[in-house]
């Protein structure tokens, strides 16, 4: 059933449908349970925690969207237990955040709502790894962001989330060693995998799609089913039972809320840092999440006591809960407990090989109107570009350049009736143009001539779906050439450039292609690099933190901008380029 947006009844519907669907199979959840060590109660703690916000939600919800995620994420936040619990209410903690001020939202509403979930789900955990809960969620708002701006259609838009949260979570095994030991997906993952087939059941009248291919982007390969791995039917050992107990080493499952307004500390100021510092001593599975009045506080630790002591510190106990997880484990193994992983788990995913038949074979009535490749190196930088729509994301930069095979390779996996690239390289756009003429009356390609990332990005920023392929290419050539572009690298050896004597090992400021300064020092040579490029002092800098930068360099030279230029707008984004240590945008 075609849907353009949500309003809070449906909300409502969808997540009761999610809960349901979760409560259903929340043993099964169980069963999968390895991570971090083997608590065994993964689905219970999110169908718990999901049941709590539902009552919030049943009881105290009414009006719009966000509204209703706003009582939502209230009594998930009060109800959550376990490390899953927490992630999963920092989830929607996130997506209520942004919904706050929307009677509804649309497909572009919805998949910024879930991507600002992920956010904060990642700003909650000291330590986030990935193939858990936390890459199910993030590949899956990823991939809501980019195929939002394709349809305006909900209920495909869910399609696609469900799609690509299933293939997020067959490839968890890949990432955490400790699933592949044990022949499992992600407990966690699993989970939400759940709850989304709740959301979609109501935007479908009850059904869910047997197959839900992603579209509009190369998917990653997945395994057929049938090679998949499986615990034998003769032997349903659970994950749990692969473990040693001994093996678990911060054996205490601790959970309680600090009361910032009771007892004698009432009025110490809280170091969130510092005190997820402190846990991180002898605890692992850390989440604090802090307001004004309440903190709450998630642990696996050795030193049970020495946790509460230090929350004290900051106000008075309450809901503590704290579990022997070693004695939980020997509990499950005596006790027979065990369950074997559902067998058509993973049935309905395709494989690669399938996948391409059907990109093949697509009718051109079918075909979506645009498709992007860019050049970049970086994942930060290829996370920006992806999140702006990119389909594919070539690496490439000034030291490694993709070939015309690598374009040509790359435009047919597209499925559009149209592809733009983006070189983000002078040494590069040759390389596009030839593959654009190799492909000429085959496809329709355009190369808009960015000659550094930061004009990419501002190229990809200026293209509207709607527009025609003249008009997205002169606003985007337009874009590039209203982009400023510094670099900041090492000089490898000496040389004198328009009158600027060069040290070797010294840094060098590149302004578009012209080394403008060079020190000794690092923040010396970025604020002479910047004192070019930045004119009238009210222009957009954004920074992009390279490889091998420090964040407190990085830090510092922001808080140099905002004195000396402060009308200047900062933002700063981890790039994790090679070789330069900055790359900076201005704007005007």
């Amino acid at each position: 059933m075609s849907k353009r947006s949500l309003n809070g009844t449906d909300f409502t519907a969808m997540v009761l449908a999610g809960a349901e669907r979760l409560h259903q199979h929340a043993e099964h959840v169980n069963s999968l349970n390895v991570f971090p060590v083997p608590d065994g109660d993964t689905g219970t703690n999110m169908n718990l925690t999901m049941t709590a916000g539902v009552t919030e939600l049943k009881n105290n919800g009414t009006g719009g969207v966000g509204s209703r995620a706003g009582v939502l994420s209230k009594g998930l936040l009060m109800g959550a237990r376990g490390n899953s619990g927490v992630i999963l209410s920092q989830l929607f903690r996130g997506f209520a955040r942004y919904a706050a001020s929307y009677e509804e939202l649309n497909t572009i509403h919805f998949a910024a709502a879930l991507q600002s979930g992920v956010d904060t789900a990642y700003k909650a955990v000291v330590k986030p790894v990935e193939g858990t809960i936390l890459t199910v969620a993030k590949e899956a708002a990823k991939h809501a962001v980019f195929y939002a701006r394709r349809t305006t259609d909900v209920t495909e838009l869910m399609t696609e989330v469900l799609a690509k949260a299933k293939e997020a979570l067959a490839h968890t095994p890949e990432l955490l060693p400790v699933l592949k030991q044990v022949g499992v997906v992600d407990s966690g993952g699993q989970g939400l995998v759940y709850i989304y087939e709740g959301f979609l059941q109501v935007l479908t009248n009850g059904t869910i799609p047997a197959e839900a291919p992603v579209k509009g982007q190369a998917a990653a390969a997945v395994q057929p089913a049938s090679t998949l791995p499986r615990v034998a039917p003769d032997a349903p050992l659970s994950a749990q039972a692969k473990l040693e107990t001994e093996d678990i080493e911060f054996l205490y499952d601790m959970e309680f809320f600090i009361n910032r307004t009771l007892g004698e500390a009432r009025h110490t100021p809280f170091d969130e840092d510092y005190f997820r510092e402190a846990l991180s001593i002898n605890g692992d599975s850390i989440i604090v999440i802090a307001d004004d009045e309440v903190i709450k506080v998630h642990v696996h630790s050795k030193a049970p006591g020495e946790v509460l002591n230090l929350a004290l510190r900051y106000g008075e106990i309450t809901q503590i809960q704290i579990l022997n997880m070693r004695e939980q484990h020997r509990d499950l193994l005596s006790a027979g407990m065990d369950a074997a992983v559902m067998p058509e788990l993973f049935a309905d995913l395709p494989a690669e090989s399938l996948r391409e038949a059907e990109r093949a074979e697509m009718p051109a009535d079918e075909l979506a109107p645009y498709g992007f490749i860019a050049v970049a190196s970086g994942q930060g930088i290829s996370d920006i570009f992806t999140s702006l729509g990119v389909d594919v994301v070539l690496a490439g930069g000034q030291t490694m350049n993709p070939s015309t095979e690598d374009f040509v390779k790359a435009i047919h996996s597209i499925s559009a009736q149209h592809v733009f690239i983006l070189p983000n390289n002078s040494n590069i756009v040759l390389a596009a143009q030839q593959a654009r003429d190799l492909l000429e009356g085959e496809r329709e390609v355009t190369v808009i001539p960015s000659k550094s990332i930061p004009q990419g990005i501002a190229a990809a920023f200026a293209f509207q779906e709607e527009e025609s392929v003249e008009s997205n290419s002169d606003s985007m050539i337009n874009a590039v050439q209203h982009v400023k572009t510094g670099q900041v690298t090492y000089a490898v050896r000496d040389t004198v450039f328009d009158d600027l004597e060069i040290t070797a090992g010294h840094y060098i400021g590149i302004a578009d292609s012209k080394i403008v300064s060079t020190e000794e020092g690092l923040l010396d040579t970025c604020q002479g690099l910047l004192s070019r490029m930045l004119e009238g002092g009210d222009e957009i800098v954004t920074i992009l933190a390279g490889e091998e930068s420090a964040p407190e360099m990085t830090k510092e030279l922001a808080a140099w901008i905002h004195e000396t230029y402060p009308d200047a707008e900062v933002e700063i984004h981890n790039g994790g380029q090679p070789i330069y240590y900055y790359l900076f945008s201005v704007e005007s």
